[in-house]
């Protein structure tokens, strides 16, 4: 399928691999983090929490909470089928929401880091998916129109990443099935 355009960008997390993390730990972390800096986090998911970090002006500290957890977990993380379809024979690319640190770390243990051409995290750029700024960064680094690439993914934040893109989009099961 990549011979029907001039560039894949895949997730990373449920997509390519299964990093070994603990979510709910992770969310507990970034609470206590917040509480201690005198945040109300009640009713805040994971995610609400990074955002919200973001616009009290803790975003650093919670990021590095965040990436504590997930950095061991890109090492004992679970090699998933779509990652051998690796290499391509067009520019790949990773866009996650997992820090980019994380997403390297994933890509070198199982060996196919030389075959990921860049990789944009959730703390590369200031902002991340669904935002589809990430995806842009990637596409303009391969200087490859949108139209002329595919976003494979696991979410629906990838879904309306790719759409907000205007790039091509593939579940992760439909692709992995064909």
């Amino acid at each position: 399928m990549s011979a029907d355009y001039d560039a894949v960008v895949y997730d990373l997390d449920g997509t390519l691999v299964r990093l070994a993390v603990d979510w709910d730990a992770v969310a507990s972390d970034v609470d206590d983090v917040l509480r201690e800096r005198g945040v109300d986090t009640a009713g805040h998911s994971l995610w609400d929490m990074l955002e919200l970090s973001e616009e009290r002006g803790h975003r650093d500290a919670v990021e590095s909470a965040i990436a504590d957890h997930e950095r061991p977990g890109a090492r004992d993380s679970e090699r998933l089928p779509l990652l051998d379809e690796l290499p391509l024979d067009v520019p790949v690319g990773v866009c996650s929401l997992n820090c980019e640190a994380a997403c390297r770390i994933a890509l070198e243990t199982h060996g196919v880091d030389g075959h990921v051409d860049a990789v944009v995290g959730r703390d590369s750029l200031s902002t991340y998916k669904p935002d589809p700024a990430p995806l842009r960064a990637l596409l303009s680094e391969f200087d490859v129109s949108p139209s002329a690439a595919l976003f494979v993914g696991d979410s629906d934040s990838d879904a309306t990443a790719a759409r907000r893109a205007s790039m091509d989009f593939q579940w992760v099961r439909e692709r992995h099935s064909l």
